[in-house]
């Protein structure tokens, strides 16, 4: 019999999970502050921005401005407060996933993600089995393979 028709290839999503070592807790921390000193900075453009833009506006009009250009100015600072709203919204979930992370106990197991996996399939194969398949990392190295691979 032809072995190429009885089998059939896939792709599944594999969880990937870490245990919670000091050092994968200093990297996770190290890496949330990176990102809130990222939106910081991301502020405090958008702060320089928003005045720059407004003083140029205020620079090529005549004085005192019209209701045009006042009307103008206050769009512009309405489109700066949504993304400086969004950019404190993402500031506050960053946070409490660094809080979140200082509070995990060592040797937890945590959620890391997916990666893609490619696997064959054959007739009598239980596709549940061989979809349910996690790795469990240690410090970055695999600790163990979880499942039907």
């Amino acid at each position: 019999m032809d072995v190429s028709k009885s089998q059939l290839l896939l792709q599944r999503n594999v969880n990937v999970k870490a245990i919670v070592t000091p050092r994968w807790k200093d990297e996770a921390q190290q890496q949330l502050q990176s990102q809130l000193n990222q939106i910081d900075t991301q502020l405090q453009q958008l702060e320089m921005q928003l005045q720059q833009v407004v003083s140029e506006i205020q620079r090529q009009t005549i004085q005192p401005p019209g209701p045009e250009t006042v009307q103008q100015i206050e769009n512009i600072k309405v489109q700066f407060n949504q993304r400086k709203s969004e950019l404190l919204e993402q500031k506050n979930q960053l946070l409490q996933q660094l809080q979140q992370v200082q509070m995990l106990d060592m040797d937890q197991e945590v959620n890391q993600g997916q990666v893609n996996s490619i696997f064959t399939i054959a007739a009598g194969d239980n596709l549940l089995e061989k979809m349910n398949v996690e790795i469990l990392l240690r410090d970055g190295v695999v600790e163990e393979i979880r499942g039907d691979v």
